[in-house]
């Protein structure tokens, strides 16, 4: 581990202990939920193409399934020298490093599905690689995902369109589209990067918060796109995205937090007790963040956002685990994946994983 990435470790390492988290060793994982996560990790290794990336069947978007698969890997503890899937990561990492373009966008232009899309793949890869830098010793390889992930962020910032957001691509592209989705991969994605001590541009990130903020309706809701209006009024999945996206920026105890997870808990009420297929083509996006969310709550942070709320009425991770996992893992296929939805079976996978290995604590990023 290199000392940068230690520094940060011990920083946030201390911050958990401070607030009561304990980190659990992947065999401390019940055995149910342990042996979901290695079929799932066994499959995603046999999906992935020679060259390192992973795609999303006819759809593609090579960049994106790649920085999520990679980085359910990452989260199992393996890096690019060490670990079971050390391979994995490592072919991963190559790949996307391949895709970094002088302008600092890191994309596969080459599918005609990305290049409409290419902020999603953007901020995943950004997010993976970040994680992956922070493992990396001095060296040339190091460097040279130092100035990756530099350009990467300079590239996100002037993507980022006046209002504060992005869009499916950079604002000058898209002439100045933004929505709350992809706004939300680009805020995580610029937090990986500076916790891992990457320079990000000035008030990128305090502007995306606020776009977010200005995406919020009257009901609490964050609305689909701000260039569009209200589009149908919040959004229970971007809502649970904003709430992460709150938590990434150490909005732990902020009014507008609350406001979401008021929005939440009014627009779907049994979320804490329904596994995947709930939430049609949106259902992993949904549980993805959701689940973030809640883990960064814990067990005592609902009592702060919400002083004095009746027993019945608190979320927490223990009850969400409780209700959740279970269900996840009876989700899961023979083969070791989750069946996909809209944006593919990879996708999924990826993102349940993540899910049940949030409690290993292994990557900053997904640390309280």
């Amino acid at each position: 581990m290199s000392t940068a990435w230690r520094t940060v470790v011990l920083s946030v390492g201390l911050a958990a202990t401070l607030l009561g988290a304990a980190r659990v060793r992947a065999e401390e994982l019940p055995p149910d939920v342990r042996k979901a996560v290695d079929d799932g990790l066994k499959y995603l290794a046999k999906q992935q193409h020679e060259d390192g990336h992973w795609s999303s069947g006819g759809q593609g978007f090579s960049t994106a399934m790649t920085g999520v698969a990679g980085v359910a890997l990452l989260m199992e503890g393996s890096t690019c020298r060490e670990g079971k899937y050390r391979d994995n990561v490592k072919r991963a990492a190559n790949w996307l490093m391949a895709q970094s373009m002088p302008n600092g966008l890191i994309a596969n232009l080459r599918e005609p599905g990305e290049a409409q899309r290419y902020m999603y793949g953007h901020g995943f890869a950004m997010l993976f690689l970040s994680q992956v830098y922070g493992e990396e010793e001095e060296g040339e390889r190091r460097k040279k995902l130092e100035d990756i992930l530099t350009r990467g962020a300079h590239f996100t910032r002037l993507a980022q369109t006046d209002r504060g957001g992005w869009g499916y691509i950079s604002a000058v592209d898209g002439q100045g589209f933004d929505e709350g989705s992809v706004t939300v991969t680009q805020v995580q994605a610029l937090r990986a990067a500076r916790n891992a001590g990457i320079a990000v541009p000035k008030d990128a990130i305090s502007d995306a918060v606020k776009y977010l903020k200005d995406s919020t309706d009257g009901s609490g809701g964050v609305i689909y796109s701000l260039a569009h209006g209200a589009g149908g009024g919040g959004r229970p999945a971007l809502t649970c995205a904003a709430i992460a996206c709150g938590f990434n920026s150490g909005e732990y105890n902020n009014p507008l937090v609350k406001k979401w997870f008021e929005f939440v808990k009014r627009n779907a009420p049994v979320l804490e007790n329904t596994g995947p297929g709930r939430f049609g083509m949106h259902d992993e996006y949904t549980h993805y963040y959701y689940g973030q969310s809640v883990y960064f709550l814990g067990d005592q942070g609902y009592d702060k956002l919400f002083p004095g709320a009746k027993e019945s009425d608190k979320v927490t991770w223990s009850k969400y685990r409780r209700d959740q996992v279970p269900r996840i893992v009876k989700s899961q296929q023979s083969d070791g994946s989750w069946g996909g939805t809209q944006a593919g079976t990879i996708f999924a996978t990826g993102v349940y994983l993540t899910l049940l290995q949030l409690d290993l604590a292994t990557l900053p990023i997904y640390q309280r």
